[in-house]
């Protein structure tokens, strides 16, 4: 297929970007910089210059494409709410120009989101192969600036690397190459209206991680109240007292994604690849 991909040259969008042309597919990513552009030519993609807010040159990427995988958002948590409705104008536009061709459209899921994933799942009703993939909260692997590494500097900071309570309460993980595995996979072969999950591991406790920071930074790791949480963690803070593991069933709703698709993650996992050290150089 020729693919086209917003978010192409993000920490997730530049591996799935690689999974495609490495599968023998072509791809089309959208870039805003000529640096950015050359990293695309370099991986073997064509560059297209445009933003979320450039609706018509996303609806003509759609249209001549034979797919499409929707990774780009605007992380402002200043405006989340207007990073939701940009999504959504983008998603109806590009789904518009699938309507009726039955290619797919993969895209991924935000919190607070719904409005969005509502518009996509209805968009299989119009002949669009539709699905949605929710990744775990941590998508690991080199590159990586999420909530792993925020926990790592607040730990180098305070001199400690905290969990809360016992600690048993879990995250969900991927290997960002597995996470892009699994976007191919969509792209090939899912059904319309597929909700997907993206979690290579199904759970891993905050305690285990942060004994893990804790050996690599040579600091001690430390149980903090509930209480304690938020002026320890900041906007964390909710995040790391979550069980996202049993909030969201994600050990149910993982198998059913690897029994859809045939997915198998191969990559290590998140306290192996902490192990490795590149996440505390």
């Amino acid at each position: 297929m020729h693919v086209f991909v917003t978010g192409a040259t993000g920490y997730v969008g530049s591996a799935v970007v690689r999974e495609l042309i490495g599968a023998g597919h072509t791809v089309s990513g959208l870039c805003r910089s000529e640096e950015k552009a050359s990293e695309l030519k370099a991986a073997g993609a064509e560059a297209l210059y445009g933003t979320l807010d450039d609706l018509d040159t996303l609806g003509s990427a759609a249209a001549n494409a034979d797919g499409v995988i929707h990774l780009a958002f605007t992380n402002d948590f200043s405006d989340f709410e207007g990073a939701l409705a940009l999504d959504l104008r983008a998603v109806k536009v590009m789904g518009a120009a699938l309507e009726g061709s039955g290619k797919p459209f993969i895209t991924t899921a935000h919190a607070n989101g719904y409005t969005v994933d509502e518009a996509v799942l209805a968009m299989a009703e119009r002949d669009v192969r539709t699905s949605i993939v929710s990744l775990a909260p941590s998508v690991h692997g080199k590159g990586d600036k999420g909530f792993v590494p925020m926990m790592i500097n607040i730990a180098r900071a305070k001199g400690f690397a905290a969990y809360i309570g016992d600690g048993t309460n879990r995250w969900p993980a991927v290997h960002r190459l597995d996470a892009a595995v699994l976007y191919r996979l969509a792209l090939e072969s899912a059904p319309a209206g597929s909700r997907l999950l993206g979690a290579g591991e199904e759970g891993i406790s905050l305690r285990e991680i942060a004994s893990v920071i804790g050996r690599q930074l040579n600091v001690p790791a430390v149980s903090i109240t509930p209480e304690e949480a938020a002026a320890h963690f900041g906007f964390l803070g909710p995040i790391a007292a979550f069980d996202i593991t049993s909030l969201y069933n994600t050990a149910q709703a993982s198998l059913a994604t690897r029994e859809l698709l045939g997915w198998k993650p191969k990559q290590p996992g998140l306290i192996a690849d902490l192990e490795e050290g590149h996440y505390f150089s």
